[in-house]
């Protein structure tokens, strides 16, 4: 087995990326603090053609050279806005018919691994704060809320981490051929 050279993987260009097709989901931060998390979001959305970013709050925004840290380029790919109120944001989404779902741990929250997608259908997933995770005002308005089964003695994932396991998932059942 070899490890394969960076000219071997086929990438797009910037060009080619903005014109694919995207992966219906729409990614919402809030209150997002740290910088090289965001950085992450923007990396993991490249990775697997995300719509859009949505930064909302005190969510910093491109450019920024502590976001590009992690971010390596992918916000020049992805598409992003920032605006100021989430609950403004989750309200526009569901006027588009966008299923707006937070990423939180709440009563009759839907586990990750049992969540089922529709094909023709554009998500929102919101993911909140690093200390204070998704406003209960937004859990509210959202459609509904799915949860990332924990088993150990800690509470929470980091929001990157946790916004690459969940647009995984969602996107794997989107859109990988079975």
């Amino acid at each position: 087995m070899r490890k394969l050279e960076n000219s071997e993987l086929d990438r797009k260009s910037i060009e080619d990326f903005k014109e694919s097709k995207k992966t219906p989901l729409i990614l919402v931060l809030d209150d997002i603090r740290s910088l090289h998390n965001i950085g992450s979001v923007f990396r993991t959305a490249d990775a697997f053609l995300i719509e859009k970013i949505i930064l909302c709050g005190i969510t910093a925004t491109p450019p920024n050279k502590e976001i590009h840290k992690t971010a390596l380029g992918a916000t020049e790919t992805v598409a992003w806005e920032h605006h100021e109120n989430v609950l403004e944001v989750i309200e526009n989404l569901k006027k588009e018919n966008v299923l707006t779902l937070a990423i939180e741990q709440v009563e009759s929250s839907v586990f990750l691994q049992d969540f089922e997608v529709k094909k023709d259908q554009k998500y929102a997933l919101v993911f909140g704060n690093e200390v204070y995770g998704v406003a209960q005002e937004a859990v509210a308005l959202c459609d509904g809320c799915i949860e990332i089964p924990q088993l150990g003695t800690k509470h929470s994932l980091n929001i990157s981490v946790s916004a690459g396991i969940v647009v995984w998932d969602l996107f794997q059942k989107l859109s990988w051929p079975k």
